[in-house]
């Protein structure tokens, strides 16, 4: 078998026990990444020769006997969101088209210190902002499944990516759901932590007070490896959070028996279809059958999540990227006489016209006369729906929806209305306004042959429990066989 089929698992024991080498296993990367890349679009940058350079330093450290942490030598792909030292960064954006980061960000120094290798920076909408990848200043990630179909977003390269082989693993960010919506998508798992739990520092912010970085993987034990290595308290970022966390990966069980799994209608209503709605109805009296309870929980409609978080992570947005400006760094038009011209021309330019969007409805909810209109009740619907979760969290362990109301759509299907777009993430975009974790699934795939992604919900730095869950529904089924990504066919039979 081909090496860029293995999980992260697979691989980590496979080069500590010299079976291969890291050199071996990153060759397959690259050889498949030069096969489906110019299909699939998932990169940015590529990082070959550096990728191949560090492999072989593992490999003399293994053959010295070094004991080694578990990703030393895996291949993982970035998002191209966060910072990495003489690599370029740049959010899908021509804005930052020419950024090279003098520094890494603290998720890319604690990767480092596991020894893994950096195969690039992998393509994403522009400043994250987008479920589809298409607004990327670049290139359109395609989907592995059906590439007339999109990844989703913003983290559509990497899910992408480790759908077709094109990395082992991946990080992502998650704003309103960009890393959990591709990761339905695209069938891999995906983890979105509690706000807190992972750095912030050296992710170009979209909008701060949401954004978490977060793992993708073709496994749950893969994803909980991945996580184990980025969580932690940073000194360089202060919403980061101090608390003992575990090898999540070394402490998964499959033992369900007595979980109060939730339901809430509100998350199964209208807007999701029958065939997303049955293959997850299906997936929670699996966890029936392993000995969990099914309960009802109330929560808030999604809507009003929804519009919360679109005025929350605008007015974030508008404050987060007034840096842009053409002077300290990134594009600078050619075209100004003078400093105003050279401000509104550079980001007039430089911004694709989703951000362009954003930014303004940004800038107005925070503008005099509309700030208690707007943003404000916004503030307080975040903090009413933290309390509906509180409560909800003594009535069940972990509460079970889809993920999005639907599989991927067709490229340039939603971009002429926004507001059907951005109903892509009504599913998803309660979790980061509340700052609890949440992990997609694959469960299924629809008529379209499409995979179909079950979420998982749980309370703050509940993530071994949200793990143990969704490793509990993997043991059921059989494991989540990639094999139509990988093979980009529809023919190859699929395990669930």
């Amino acid at each position: 078998m081909e090496l860029y089929r293995l999980t992260a698992t697979e691989l980590s024991r496979m080069i500590h026990n010299k079976e291969v080498s890291s050199t071996e296993v990153t060759q397959s990367v690259f050889a498949r990444i030069a096969e489906k890349e110019p299909e699939i679009e998932a990169y940015v940058t590529l990082n070959e020769e550096a990728a191949l350079k560090k492999a072989a330093e593992v490999d003399e450290k293994i053959a010295k006997g070094d004991n080694l942490p578990k990703l030393a030598g895996i291949p993982i792909g970035i998002k191209d969101n966060m910072c990495t030292k003489g690599l370029r960064t740049t959010c899908s954006s021509k804005m930052l088209g020419n950024f090279v980061p003098p520094y890494n960000a603290t998720v890319i120094e604690k990767l480092n210190a596991e020894d893994y290798v950096c195969l690039g920076k992998l393509n994403m909408d522009e400043f994250a902002m987008g479920s589809s990848t298409e607004t990327s200043f670049f290139k359109k990630t395609k989907n592995p499944f059906d590439t007339t179909r999109v990844p989703g977003g913003s983290s559509g390269g990497s899910a992408a990516a480790v759908a077709s082989g094109e990395a082992v693993v991946a990080l992502g960010s998650d704003t309103g759901g960009s890393i959990r919506q591709p990761a339905s998508f695209c069938g891999v798992v995906g983890l979105k932590p509690t706000y807190g739990s992972v750095s912030r520092f050296g992710l170009v912010a979209f909008a701060s007070s949401l954004d978490q970085i977060g793992p993708f993987g073709r496994s749950v034990e893969d994803v909980a490896m991945l996580y184990s290595a980025i969580c932690g308290k940073d000194p360089y970022d202060t919403t980061s959070i101090r608390r003992e966390y575990p090898r999540f990966e070394e402490q998964l069980s499959s033992d369900v028996k007595g979980l109060r799994i939730g339901i809430p209608d509100v998350y199964f209503g209208d807007g999701v279809t029958e065939e997303v709605r049955t293959l997850v109805m299906n997936a929670a009296h699996e966890y029936e059958k392993m000995g969990a309870v099914l309960v009802p929980v109330t929560l808030p409609k999604p809507d009003y999540a929804l519009a919360a978080y679109y005025i929350i992570a605008c007015a974030e947005a508008s404050s987060n990227l007034a840096r842009f400006d053409g002077v300290k760094y990134g594009y600078r038009t050619e075209n100004y006489k003078n400093l105003e011209e050279l401000y509104e021309n550079t980001r007039s330019e430089g911004f694709g016209e989703e951000v362009k969007r954003r930014i303004m409805l940004g800038t107005y909810v925070l503008s005099s006369g509309y700030y208690d209109a707007y943003y404000k009740k916004a503030k307080f619907t975040q903090k009413l729906m933290q309390e509906t979760f509180r409560k909800a969290f003594t009535e069940a362990d972990v509460i079970l929806s889809p993920t999005a109301p639907d599989t991927a759509f067709k490229f340039g299907e939603n971009s002429e209305d926004q507001v059907k777009m951005y109903m892509n993430d009504i599913l998803t975009v309660t979790v980061n306004i509340v700052g609890v974790p949440a992990i997609s699934v694959p469960c299924g795939f629809d008529s379209k042959n499409m995979p179909v992604g079950l979420q998982l919900i749980g309370d703050k730095f509940s993530e071994q429990r949200l793990l143990n869950t969704a490793y509990a529904y993997e043991k059921q089924i059989g494991g989540f066989d990639l094999s139509r990504a990988l093979a980009h066919s529809a023919d190859i039979p699929q395990k669930g």
